[in-house]
């Protein structure tokens, strides 16, 4: 006797389960968070001029470059140690990309304006011509009225 209508169906897959896929994605999501660390800005210490009036900028941080000029000669971009020839050289690039951003110098009080200049014509000869100095507000003494 044959039996016949009885087959068998244990036929191979052809679809990935995606009933998990959500899941992994998950679970690499946080292991990338958890694992990325991310390198933070060193903190430069200098004094910065004083001037008798400020004008707050709330410029996007992306749109902000950082140029430092330290009393002992050293000029930094963004953290990266600079000759004053290099400047022009390294800012050209980052201006061409970004045409709405704004290079804020920020000198040493004690830094001759001469040093001053000279990134300042760097700064020039890359195209970038948005430029702010940084300063604080100037602390006036005042007596109390007796």
């Amino acid at each position: 006797m044959a039996m016949r209508g009885l087959k068998r169906k244990s036929k191979a897959q052809s679809e990935i389960p995606s009933s998990s896929l959500a899941d992994m994605a998950f679970l690499l999501l946080i292991f990338f968070m958890v694992s990325t660390s991310f390198r933070k800005e060193e903190s430069r210490t200098y004094t910065a001029p004083e001037a008798e009036a400020t004008e707050k900028r709330d410029e996007p941080r992306k749109d902000v470059l950082h140029v430092y000029i330290e009393k002992d000669g050293g000029i930094y971009v963004n953290d990266a140690m600079l000759s004053m020839d290099q400047v022009s050289e390294v800012v050209r690039p980052l201006y061409a990309e970004n045409r709405a951003m704004i290079v804020q110098l920020r000198a040493d009080r004690d830094v001759p304006y001469s040093a001053i200049d000279q990134v300042q014509k760097e700064l020039q000869q890359a195209g970038a011509v948005r430029m702010v100095f940084y300063t604080t507000l100037e602390q006036r003494v005042t007596r109390e009225r007796r």
